[in-house]
């Protein structure tokens, strides 16, 4: 084989490979792509029935029941309601009244079955970084606020 065949040979193979790994890529990105949905989302019929996804919202007042591991509770976004199961412990900033996201799938008699519940930070929580470049902007003679609570 001529040397320009040889070297056509192995630029042609390296794409070939490069696009295999490319698709194999994407593939395994796909399927671990998980999207979030708001409780009228869910209620709407929008978010899929056949993979997992996120829902978050507030959890209801009154609505956060306990049997042990098992924990039942409602997330709603003021519109909707929708009712999530969740067997395991509860993130510590888990409250009533409080923001949560749950990851899971929906249950063909409309229960939300979270594999995995994070609760959000209170809504004065600001970043060290964020926290410094509003300071920064303060001291340049800007009127940007920090929020209570934040240093």
């Amino acid at each position: 084989m001529k040397p320009r065949t040889k070297r056509l040979v192995l630029i042609v193979g390296g794409l070939a490979a490069l696009g295999v790994a490319s698709a194999l890529i994407l593939s395994a990105f796909q399927e671990n792509l998980v999207f979030f949905f708001s409780p009228s989302d869910v209620v709407a019929q929008k978010a899929p029935r056949d993979r997992a996804f996120r829902v978050g919202g507030v959890v209801e007042e009154g609505s956060v029941k306990r049997e042990g591991v098992l924990v039942s509770f409602k997330v709603t976004d003021t519109a909707q309601t929708i009712p999530v199961v969740y067997r395991g412990i509860l993130p510590d900033l888990f409250r009533e009244g409080k923001g949560v996201v749950a990851q899971g799938k929906l249950g063909a008699d409309g229960v939300f079955r979270a594999s995995e519940v994070l609760a959000k930070h209170d809504e004065n929580y600001m970043p060290p970084e964020a926290s410094h470049a509003v300071e920064q902007a303060q001291k340049a003679g800007k009127t940007l606020q920090l929020p209570a609570g934040s240093k």
